[in-house]
């Protein structure tokens, strides 16, 4: 067996924390998927980065954090005679996922911090760590923007729009943050890294960004509700392919890609069976070239899973429990992806002793 090279304290105590990061944001993502499927999203109507902390601590702060809720319109037209008990439920959910949300910011940055203060972080991974706070901190605003059209507007639940670059956005950073981790993992004496054909690197990177758009296009179904009708499989409203008629009706015809329940449910199941496909052909080329074959087929089986728990899901007319483990598994998928098109690239960059 080939000897492992130990890396250095500084670089096993990096990639540590940022392994720390990830596993908080991925806690994050969890119960931001819960606290859409549950509509608790806009228990909370106001923005209070740090009083916002502090959940209500006596009957009176409840009651009055009901009566604003009352003010939208997704108490009156939903949730009419709700209950302050019942409103103490979808309240929490969104509580715990704006409070993770600050821990995770907190995680990030206090260690990091302290790292640069050592000076242990070279320049090149300096200025990537900065920007990886930085859309850490954009989710913040993103996430009021996101609830703001609830709670301002007309609207029952929030924008799909909204929701969809929200939750990209969460994922991208997520996947920056495992791709920098990945990077500073320890190699086998001997290894050369990013030694694997051109076309094997490109079709594991092509995955991973294919997947970071399939969870877009999951958020613009959760955000529409779209699981929640046409629960047929392998037909669709009728047929494999939807008639042009159906899917393109509204005008502009850019709009039904949004707004459209059927067109969006449809790309959703369309693009989920190009990623399998590509995902069975990446691991015949992995085994042609003898490079990378263990993680591409962990990530086709992976791919595979996450296919029949989404028919399933769909097929059941999308029960909490199962969305929430499609979702969890449609990350499972992404850190798979990541982690393998990260082993088959050619750049790391290094940490100080």
């Amino acid at each position: 067996m080939p000897e492992t090279l130990v890396p250095s304290l500084n670089a096993r105590a990096v990639r540590a924390w940022l392994f720390c990061v990830a596993a908080m944001i991925l806690a994050t993502l969890v119960v931001g998927g819960a606290t859409r499927l549950t509509d608790s999203g806009l228990s909370i109507v106001e923005w209070k980065p740090v009083t916002g902390v502090l959940p209500p601590l006596s009957d009176s702060a409840w009651q009055a954090e009901l009566e604003k809720y009352r003010a939208i319109p997704q108490y009156r037209e939903i949730n009419r005679g709700m209950s302050l008990d019942q409103f103490k439920t979808i309240y929490w959910w969104e509580w715990s996922h704006r409070v993770l949300a600050r821990l995770t910011g907190m995680v990030f940055l206090l260690p990091f911090l302290f790292f640069l203060w050592r000076g242990v972080i070279p320049r090149g991974l300096k200025l990537r760590l900065w920007l990886i706070f930085a859309g850490g901190g954009a989710l913040g605003a993103v996430g009021w923007w996101m609830v703001a059209s609830g709670v301002t507007g007309n609207l029952t639940s929030v924008s799909q729009y909204r929701l969809a670059f929200h939750l990209t956005l969460a994922t991208v950073v997520y996947a920056a943050v495992l791709w920098t981790a990945q990077q500073l993992r320890p190699r086998t004496a001997g290894e050369v890294h990013g030694d694997a054909p051109v076309s094997l690197r490109y079709g594991a990177l092509a995955i991973a960004l294919l997947v970071l758009v399939q969870v877009y296009l999951g958020a613009l179904v959760a955000g529409l509700d779209a699981g929640l009708v046409y629960n047929t499989w392998p037909q669709i409203d009728g047929g494999l392919v939807p008639s042009a008629a159906r899917l393109w009706f509204i005008e502009p015809a850019w709009r039904n890609l949004f707004e459209n329940t059927l067109t969006v449910q449809f790309n959703h199941r369309m693009l989920a069976y190009a990623l399998w496909l590509l995902a069975l052909w990446h691991v015949y080329t992995a085994w042609r070239t003898q490079r990378g074959e263990a993680g591409a087929m962990v990530l086709a089986v992976a791919m595979s899973l996450q296919a029949v728990l989404g028919i399933v899901t769909l097929l059941q007319q999308t029960p909490i429990s199962l969305a929430l483990a499609h979702q969890f598994l449609g990350i499972v998928v992404l850190s798979i992806a990541v982690i393998h098109a990260e082993r088959l690239s050619s750049r790391r960059p290094s940490i100080e002793r």
